[in-house]
Protein backbone atom coordinates (compact mmCIF):
# COMPACT_ATOMS: atom_id res chain seq x y z
CA UNK A 1 0.00 0.00 0.00
CA UNK A 2 1.33 3.19 -0.78
CA UNK A 3 1.88 6.06 1.85
CA UNK A 4 -0.67 8.81 1.98
CA UNK A 5 1.44 11.86 1.96
CA UNK A 6 -1.35 14.09 2.35
CA UNK A 7 -1.94 12.79 5.42
CA UNK A 8 1.72 12.85 6.84
CA UNK A 9 2.60 16.30 5.30
CA UNK A 10 6.13 16.39 4.69
CA UNK A 11 8.37 19.31 7.17
CA UNK A 12 8.59 21.07 3.63
CA UNK A 13 4.87 20.91 2.99
CA UNK A 14 3.94 21.99 6.78
CA UNK A 15 6.64 24.96 6.25
CA UNK A 16 5.77 26.79 2.65
CA UNK A 17 1.88 25.20 3.40
CA UNK A 18 0.68 28.89 4.15
CA UNK A 19 3.04 30.72 1.89
CA UNK A 20 1.74 28.69 -0.70
CA UNK A 21 -1.91 29.37 0.00
CA UNK A 22 -1.77 32.95 0.86
CA UNK A 23 0.26 33.30 -2.60
CA UNK A 24 -2.82 32.11 -3.90
CA UNK A 25 -5.47 33.75 -2.03
CA UNK A 26 -3.85 36.96 -3.04
CA UNK A 27 -3.87 35.88 -6.81
CA UNK A 28 -7.38 35.13 -6.60
CA UNK A 29 -8.24 38.45 -5.19
CA UNK A 30 -6.31 40.43 -7.66
CA UNK A 31 -7.37 38.91 -10.68
CA UNK A 32 -10.91 38.28 -9.77
CA UNK A 33 -11.59 42.31 -7.58
CA UNK A 34 -10.99 44.50 -10.61
CA UNK A 35 -13.49 42.03 -12.70
CA UNK A 36 -16.14 42.41 -10.22
CA UNK A 37 -15.77 45.70 -9.59
CA UNK A 38 -16.46 46.74 -13.24
CA UNK A 39 -18.91 44.13 -14.17
CA UNK A 40 -20.82 45.78 -10.88
CA UNK A 41 -21.06 48.82 -12.60
CA UNK A 42 -21.73 47.16 -16.33
CA UNK A 43 -23.66 44.54 -15.79
CA UNK A 44 -26.59 44.05 -13.71
CA UNK A 45 -27.42 40.51 -15.08
CA UNK A 46 -23.52 39.62 -13.88
CA UNK A 47 -23.64 40.57 -10.55
CA UNK A 48 -24.42 37.34 -8.93
CA UNK A 49 -21.77 35.77 -10.81
CA UNK A 50 -18.44 37.26 -9.68
CA UNK A 51 -19.28 37.08 -5.84
CA UNK A 52 -19.62 33.36 -6.31
CA UNK A 53 -16.69 32.94 -8.90
CA UNK A 54 -14.70 34.68 -6.17
CA UNK A 55 -15.98 32.57 -3.16
CA UNK A 56 -14.81 29.46 -5.17
CA UNK A 57 -11.57 30.34 -6.19
CA UNK A 58 -10.84 31.66 -2.99
CA UNK A 59 -12.10 28.60 -1.09
CA UNK A 60 -10.15 26.24 -3.56
CA UNK A 61 -7.17 28.53 -2.66
CA UNK A 62 -7.62 27.56 0.88
CA UNK A 63 -7.41 23.91 0.45
CA UNK A 64 -10.93 23.54 1.50
CA UNK A 65 -12.70 20.86 -0.20
CA UNK A 66 -16.72 21.09 0.53
CA UNK A 67 -19.13 17.95 1.00
CA UNK A 68 -22.98 18.77 0.47
CA UNK A 69 -26.12 17.56 1.82
CA UNK A 70 -28.99 18.14 0.51
CA UNK A 71 -29.99 20.91 -2.07
CA UNK A 72 -30.46 24.22 -1.33
CA UNK A 73 -33.70 25.75 -2.79
CA UNK A 74 -33.31 27.49 -6.48
CA UNK A 75 -34.76 30.04 -7.27
CA UNK A 76 -37.11 32.88 -5.15
CA UNK A 77 -36.74 34.77 -2.18
CA UNK A 78 -35.03 32.59 0.25
CA UNK A 79 -33.33 33.40 3.85
CA UNK A 80 -30.80 30.49 4.24
CA UNK A 81 -30.21 30.23 8.51
CA UNK A 82 -26.98 29.05 9.52
CA UNK A 83 -24.48 28.54 12.37
CA UNK A 84 -21.29 30.27 12.28
CA UNK A 85 -17.88 29.17 12.92
CA UNK A 86 -15.42 31.14 11.01
CA UNK A 87 -13.93 33.92 8.73
CA UNK A 88 -14.00 30.68 6.27
CA UNK A 89 -17.35 30.20 6.81
CA UNK A 90 -18.31 33.83 4.34
CA UNK A 91 -16.23 31.86 0.93
CA UNK A 92 -18.06 28.38 2.08
CA UNK A 93 -21.77 29.55 1.94
CA UNK A 94 -20.64 31.90 -0.87
CA UNK A 95 -19.01 28.97 -3.07
CA UNK A 96 -22.58 27.23 -2.77
CA UNK A 97 -24.86 29.40 -2.89
CA UNK A 98 -25.15 32.09 -5.76
CA UNK A 99 -26.54 34.93 -6.24
CA UNK A 100 -26.87 34.95 -2.26
CA UNK A 101 -25.74 38.16 -0.16
CA UNK A 102 -24.90 37.85 3.68
CA UNK A 103 -26.26 39.96 6.60
CA UNK A 104 -23.37 40.79 8.70
CA UNK A 105 -22.90 43.00 11.53
CA UNK A 106 -21.64 46.55 10.30
CA UNK A 107 -18.31 46.53 11.93
CA UNK A 108 -17.32 44.50 8.65
CA UNK A 109 -17.59 47.63 6.19
CA UNK A 110 -14.78 49.04 7.68
CA UNK A 111 -12.48 46.39 7.39
CA UNK A 112 -10.48 47.55 5.02
CA UNK A 113 -10.59 44.92 1.59
CA UNK A 114 -12.84 42.27 3.31
CA UNK A 115 -15.35 45.39 4.19
CA UNK A 116 -14.52 46.54 0.52
CA UNK A 117 -15.55 42.83 -0.87
CA UNK A 118 -18.28 42.73 1.49
CA UNK A 119 -19.97 45.41 0.43
CA UNK A 120 -19.49 45.09 -3.52
CA UNK A 121 -21.58 41.20 -2.54
CA UNK A 122 -24.13 44.09 -1.69
CA UNK A 123 -23.97 42.60 2.32
CA UNK A 124 -26.63 44.07 4.20
CA UNK A 125 -25.24 45.77 7.25
CA UNK A 126 -27.00 45.03 10.82
CA UNK A 127 -26.14 46.99 14.37
CA UNK A 128 -26.79 43.56 16.22
CA UNK A 129 -26.61 45.57 19.62
CA UNK A 130 -28.99 48.03 19.08
CA UNK A 131 -31.93 47.67 20.45
CA UNK A 132 -33.12 50.94 19.16
CA UNK A 133 -32.70 50.01 14.90
CA UNK A 134 -34.20 46.69 15.35
CA UNK A 135 -37.14 47.59 13.66
CA UNK A 136 -35.63 49.42 11.11
CA UNK A 137 -33.65 46.84 10.22
CA UNK A 138 -35.80 43.85 9.90
CA UNK A 139 -37.64 46.43 7.46
CA UNK A 140 -34.65 46.76 5.52
CA UNK A 141 -34.05 42.66 5.53
CA UNK A 142 -37.94 42.76 4.52
CA UNK A 143 -37.25 44.93 1.73
CA UNK A 144 -34.90 42.58 0.29
CA UNK A 145 -36.36 39.84 0.36
CA UNK A 146 -39.67 41.24 -0.77
CA UNK A 147 -37.59 42.04 -4.03
CA UNK A 148 -36.89 38.43 -4.59
CA UNK A 149 -33.21 38.14 -3.31
CA UNK A 150 -31.44 35.46 -1.51
CA UNK A 151 -29.97 36.41 2.09
CA UNK A 152 -27.68 34.33 4.41
CA UNK A 153 -28.33 34.95 8.29
CA UNK A 154 -25.82 33.91 11.11
CA UNK A 155 -28.54 34.23 13.79
CA UNK A 156 -26.28 32.94 16.48
CA UNK A 157 -24.52 36.64 16.16
CA UNK A 158 -21.21 35.66 16.50
CA UNK A 159 -18.71 32.89 15.85
CA UNK A 160 -19.01 29.85 18.14
CA UNK A 161 -15.83 28.08 19.34
CA UNK A 162 -17.14 25.15 16.78
CA UNK A 163 -18.09 23.10 20.75
CA UNK A 164 -21.52 23.59 20.00
CA UNK A 165 -24.02 25.62 17.97
CA UNK A 166 -24.99 28.74 20.13
CA UNK A 167 -28.59 29.78 21.11
CA UNK A 168 -30.50 31.80 18.30
CA UNK A 169 -31.16 35.18 18.52
CA UNK A 170 -34.86 35.94 16.77
CA UNK A 171 -34.97 39.66 16.27
CA UNK A 172 -34.15 39.42 12.91
CA UNK A 173 -36.46 36.23 11.96
CA UNK A 174 -39.35 38.87 11.96
CA UNK A 175 -38.02 40.24 8.94
CA UNK A 176 -39.18 36.62 7.54
CA UNK A 177 -42.60 36.44 8.80
CA UNK A 178 -43.36 40.26 7.02
CA UNK A 179 -42.64 38.50 3.70
CA UNK A 180 -45.70 36.46 2.54
CA UNK A 181 -44.63 33.15 0.71
CA UNK A 182 -40.42 33.66 2.35
CA UNK A 183 -39.00 30.24 2.17
CA UNK A 184 -36.31 29.76 5.11
CA UNK A 185 -33.85 27.24 4.85
CA UNK A 186 -31.61 26.06 7.82
CA UNK A 187 -27.84 24.95 6.75
CA UNK A 188 -25.61 23.04 9.15
CA UNK A 189 -22.28 23.85 8.89
CA UNK A 190 -18.70 21.75 9.97
CA UNK A 191 -14.91 21.63 9.74
CA UNK A 192 -14.86 18.16 10.17
CA UNK A 193 -11.56 16.66 8.70
CA UNK A 194 -7.98 17.91 8.25
CA UNK A 195 -5.95 16.44 5.95
CA UNK A 196 -8.38 13.54 5.77
CA UNK A 197 -7.98 13.11 9.71
CA UNK A 198 -10.97 13.79 12.08
CA UNK A 199 -11.06 17.31 13.38
CA UNK A 200 -9.56 17.07 17.33
CA UNK A 201 -9.93 19.54 20.01
CA UNK A 202 -6.89 20.95 19.50
CA UNK A 203 -7.94 21.99 16.20
CA UNK A 204 -10.42 23.78 16.76
CA UNK A 205 -8.72 27.17 17.79
CA UNK A 206 -7.41 27.51 14.39
CA UNK A 207 -10.99 26.68 12.41
CA UNK A 208 -13.53 28.71 14.82
CA UNK A 209 -12.40 32.33 14.91
CA UNK A 210 -13.50 33.47 18.48
CA UNK A 211 -12.43 36.30 21.15
CA UNK A 212 -10.29 38.93 20.33
CA UNK A 213 -8.06 36.69 17.99
CA UNK A 214 -7.10 38.99 14.80
CA UNK A 215 -7.99 38.11 11.67
CA UNK A 216 -4.45 37.84 9.83
CA UNK A 217 -3.30 35.55 12.87
CA UNK A 218 -6.05 33.12 12.70
CA UNK A 219 -6.33 33.01 9.25
CA UNK A 220 -2.44 32.03 8.64
CA UNK A 221 -3.00 29.43 11.80
CA UNK A 222 -5.88 28.23 9.65
CA UNK A 223 -4.44 27.83 6.28
CA UNK A 224 -1.30 26.00 8.42
CA UNK A 225 -3.60 23.01 9.11
CA UNK A 226 -3.36 21.71 5.70
CA UNK A 227 -6.43 20.61 3.82
CA UNK A 228 -9.41 20.37 5.12
CA UNK A 229 -12.92 19.25 4.48
CA UNK A 230 -15.87 21.08 4.89
CA UNK A 231 -19.74 19.44 4.95
CA UNK A 232 -23.17 21.43 4.47
CA UNK A 233 -26.09 20.23 5.84
CA UNK A 234 -29.45 21.74 3.60
CA UNK A 235 -32.52 20.63 5.88
CA UNK A 236 -35.42 20.57 4.78
CA UNK A 237 -36.83 24.31 3.97
CA UNK A 238 -39.82 26.13 5.79
CA UNK A 239 -42.47 28.87 5.49
CA UNK A 240 -43.35 31.56 8.33
CA UNK A 241 -46.69 31.07 8.06
CA UNK A 242 -46.34 27.88 9.22
CA UNK A 243 -44.91 29.17 13.03
CA UNK A 244 -46.81 31.37 15.64
CA UNK A 245 -44.73 34.06 16.13
CA UNK A 246 -40.42 34.31 15.25
CA UNK A 247 -39.68 32.77 18.41
CA UNK A 248 -41.05 29.19 17.27
CA UNK A 249 -39.69 30.08 13.69
CA UNK A 250 -36.33 30.72 15.54
CA UNK A 251 -36.60 27.84 18.24
CA UNK A 252 -36.76 25.06 15.11
CA UNK A 253 -33.92 26.42 13.17
CA UNK A 254 -31.56 26.02 16.04
CA UNK A 255 -33.09 22.60 16.70
CA UNK A 256 -32.65 21.59 12.90
CA UNK A 257 -28.89 23.27 12.50
CA UNK A 258 -27.70 22.28 16.14
CA UNK A 259 -28.80 18.40 15.21
CA UNK A 260 -26.98 18.70 12.18
CA UNK A 261 -23.71 20.09 13.39
CA UNK A 262 -23.50 17.17 16.02
CA UNK A 263 -24.10 14.76 13.42
CA UNK A 264 -21.74 15.83 11.26
CA UNK A 265 -19.13 16.65 13.92
CA UNK A 266 -19.77 12.40 15.33
CA UNK A 267 -19.38 11.41 11.42
CA UNK A 268 -16.49 13.33 11.31
CA UNK A 269 -14.89 12.33 14.58
CA UNK A 270 -16.23 13.88 17.57
CA UNK A 271 -14.51 17.08 19.53
CA UNK A 272 -14.63 14.97 23.05
CA UNK A 273 -12.05 14.37 25.82
CA UNK A 274 -9.61 15.93 27.23
CA UNK A 275 -7.38 18.62 25.67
Amino acid sequence: MRPDRHRHPSPRHQRFGPAKTIAGAVTTASLLVPIEWMLQRLAKSRRSALPWLFHRALIRSLGVSVLRHGQPVRGGPVLFVANHLSWADIPLLGSQLRGAAFIAKAEVAGWGAVGTLATMARTVYVERESRLRVAEQRDGIAARLAKGERLILFPEGTNSDGVQVLPFKSALFGAAQAVPGLTIQPVSLAYTRVNGLPVTRRQLPSLAWVGDTELMPHALDFMGLGRVRAELIFHPPVQAVDFPDRKALARHCEALVAAGYRQLMRAGGPPAGPL
